[in-house]
């Protein structure tokens, strides 16, 4: 699935790009690919749930709704 036309703001942590990533066909989140910062997972059941799924987790992002790495991770 193409998630280019969602919207990401930048990282609320550092600054960095956001990217929509998609775990184990039932889960998407959104991760900085600087820090690690990421959101909740949001589930999904099958592919006409997924970009409602992506549209809120991103709607997490922009809304500043992140998990900081800690020291190690």
């Amino acid at each position: 699935m193409d998630f280019d036309s969602i919207y990401l703001e930048d990282c609320p942590c550092c600054g960095g790009v956001g990217s929509i990533e998609e775990e184990g066909g039932w889960c998407v989140y959104v991760q900085c690919l600087d820090c690690g910062a990421h959101t909740g997972a949001v589930s999904f059941e099958g592919q006409e749930e997924l970009l409602i799924a992506a549209e809120r987790a991103a709607m997490n992002w922009n809304a500043r709704k992140v998990i900081a790495p800690g020291p190690g991770e």
